[in-house]
């Protein structure tokens, strides 16, 4: 026990010594240390404008305010233009077809779009990178974007089998396309994109595990990278299905067009023939009404000279032919002259 008092001592005036030679180096420094200070202190004015009024430089914030007018006129542009939709839809009663169901869909999926998908993205691109929401969020607006941009082009495809039968099978129209089978398609357009939006995104299966560690650690970066298997599933159902189909219908429906174009076309050219017949025809008619040269062999009768009877015979073959009431009179009063 004295040993371990002894100990104690000893440490006490170490300690001692320590702190006395601390303040006799503090004490012969006390002038650079001041200066050092000091210098510190005028870097610090040199730099307060900026960094205690917190003011951007113009030149620096134009860039932003620009980038900030454009995606916020788009988001407006595309809030108002599908909002127009619905409601031209909803309030005239003569748009309310089996067709406008999807227009009316299309028009709700795009304004969610630009409701939750890109006023995020607009507040990531002015903020430089930087993800304001959290980690939970991050996750949410990864969904909403893959969800509603997936059901707006599924609502693209519908559309173009929806035309597809209207024109090129317009007879099955009627039949194949009934309220109920379209609202069955406008059902499965809302339900399927959430099978590759919030399942795998929310549950992580969309991305790999350094990623996943990385946001972890870096909350305020939100990056949408995924792995192999979520992007060919991902592609397959957002992109290069939807994309075949449409390719397929629209082909079909403009080969239909130019068959019809050219059957129409030639159905023109039929009815102008037609027509030009039918009125060569009525005018040959016209012109029947009059004498026929054949009726001009006729009795001369009796005292008539023969140039009497020539001229009446010339007088009844221009009346055939269709010639003026004016030239007949003057051919009977000849032959009135000449039977005299």
């Amino acid at each position: 026990m004295l040993s371990g008092m002894a100990t104690l001592s000893d440490q006490g005036h170490q300690a001692n010594s320590g702190s006395s030679a601390t303040a006799t180096w503090l004490t012969h420094n006390n002038t650079p240390a001041t200066s050092g200070a000091a210098s510190v202190a005028d870097t610090s004015l040199a730099q307060a404008p900026d960094m205690v009024n917190g003011v951007t430089p113009l030149p620096e914030l134009l860039p932003a305010i620009l980038k900030g007018i454009v995606m916020g006129t788009i988001i407006i542009a595309a809030v108002l233009g599908n909002a127009l939709v619905i409601i031209s839809v909803v309030r005239h009663r003569k748009l309310r077809i089996i067709t406008n169901y999807y227009v009316v869909s299309l028009a709700l999926a795009d304004l969610l779009v630009a409701l939750c998908a890109m006023t995020f993205n607009a507040s990531v691109e002015l903020t430089g990178g930087i993800w304001l929401f959290g980690y939970v969020m991050c996750d949410v607006w990864n969904s909403l974007d893959v969800y509603f941009s997936t059901a707006s082009i599924l609502h693209l495809c519908c559309i173009s089998v929806d035309r597809y039968y209207a024109i090129v099978r317009p007879l099955e129209y009627p039949i194949t396309m009934t309220h109920r089978t379209v609202c069955f398609m406008i059902a499965n357009v809302w339900l399927l994109p959430a099978l590759i939006s919030f399942t795998p995104i929310l549950l992580g299966w969309y991305t790999t595990p350094e990623h996943q560690e990385f946001r972890r650690s870096n909350p305020n970066v939100c990056i949408f990278e995924v792995n192999i298997y979520y992007m060919m599933i991902s592609s397959g159902v957002s992109f290069w299905i939807p994309g075949v189909v449409m390719v397929t219908m629209y082909y079909r429906i403009y080969k239909e067009a130019v068959r019809q174009r050219k059957a129409l076309s030639r159905t023109s050219s039929n009815i102008l023939l037609n027509s030009i017949h039918q009125r060569h025809t009525s005018h040959h008619h016209h012109h029947s009404h009059y004498l026929h040269p054949s009726d001009s062999d006729m009795r001369v009768p009796h005292g008539m000279s023969s140039s009497g009877a020539n001229s009446r015979q010339s007088s009844v073959r221009s009346t055939a032919y269709g010639t003026t009431a004016k030239t007949t009179v003057k051919t009977a009063t000849e032959l009135n002259m000449n039977g005299k």
